[in-house]
């Protein structure tokens, strides 16, 4: 026999092991992108929350006038690209990769990337992208506003001191059922016109002068932004993982199959063995 019987069942127990650590990393992929998506609709009504106040400011604004000064539009370009932190998530950080290299191609002023997360960090060394920055993604949905506020000191940091005007975020988002869709959101020059002025007989009463209270609450929505970004991201990661895990576990499905007949083939072959062997040692008594 060119395959011992042992040497199956070593294997089968191995699959078996496997098994057991797929489903688990199944289960887990299944409650954080389920968790993320719980979270989900807190972040997006708080900055829909923004967005209301952002108009209401608006109102106060002279006909004509700005609404608020923002970054120069002649400067450098930051593009934030938010990848994964661990593996098994199947092309999710190509895709995303893929999308912010066509942003760096694009522009026709110097681009940073940032990245966030280590294994998308791993990717774009393997590419030979330069990263300017980069930070892990976040463990739980509950890290988003923590890492959300990360990125924006860094933003904020490269916008005062090294002349960043523009700045793109470009993540994965969730719900596709194949491949990994992602999306790019612009930060910054900051788009007011995105807000619609509010017309109410009565406006609301403020303590800051307009142009100060809408360059805080831009920053506020930027914040928004970021948060909804991360979330966004986590979940579409988890459920990357989850389908890797499912195709996983088919596989693993159908090897232990496949183990499980060739070891009961190599058992029947060891008794039929074991059966002339004890024939022809009687036929050699007789």
């Amino acid at each position: 026999m060119s395959e011992r019987l042992s040497d199956v069942a070593v294997r089968i127990e191995s699959v078996r092991q496997l098994s057991a650590v797929v489903a688990a990393m199944q289960g887990i992929a299944a409650a954080h992108s389920r968790e993320a998506r719980g979270q989900l609709a807190g972040v997006q009504s708080y900055a829909r929350t923004i967005a209301t106040a952002i108009g209401q400011a608006l109102a106060y604004q002279p006909a004509g006038a700005q609404a608020a000064p923002g970054p120069s539009p002649a400067g450098r370009h930051a593009v934030v690209a938010i990848c994964a932190e661990q593996g098994f998530a199947g092309l999710f950080n190509e895709r995303v990769l893929d999308a912010a290299e066509r942003l760096v191609a694009a522009a026709p002023e110097p681009v940073q990337l940032l990245l966030v997360g280590d294994r998308g960090l791993m990717a774009a060394g393997t590419r030979r992208l330069a990263v300017a920055w980069s930070a892990p993604m976040m463990a739980h949905v509950g890290q988003a506003t923590a890492l959300a506020n990360q990125i924006v000191e860094e933003l904020y940091r490269r916008i005062d001191r090294e002349g960043v005007s523009r700045i793109s975020v470009v993540h994965a988002v969730p719900g596709s059922t194949q491949g990994v869709d992602v999306r790019e959101t612009v930060l910054l020059p900051f788009d007011f016109a995105r807000f619609p002025p509010a017309r109410h007989a009565a406006q609301p009463l403020i303590t800051l002068q307009p142009d100060v209270l809408l360059a805080r609450l831009a920053e506020e929505y930027v914040f928004a932004e970021l948060c909804e970004a991360v979330t966004l991201s986590f979940a579409a990661e988890n459920e990357a993982r989850l389908r890797a895990m499912v195709t996983a576990k088919s596989n693993v499905t159908r090897t232990l199959a496949d183990l499980t007949a060739k070891s009961r083939r190599l058992r029947q072959e060891e008794i039929t063995s074991e059966i002339l062997e004890l024939a022809g040692g009687q036929n050699a008594r007789s």
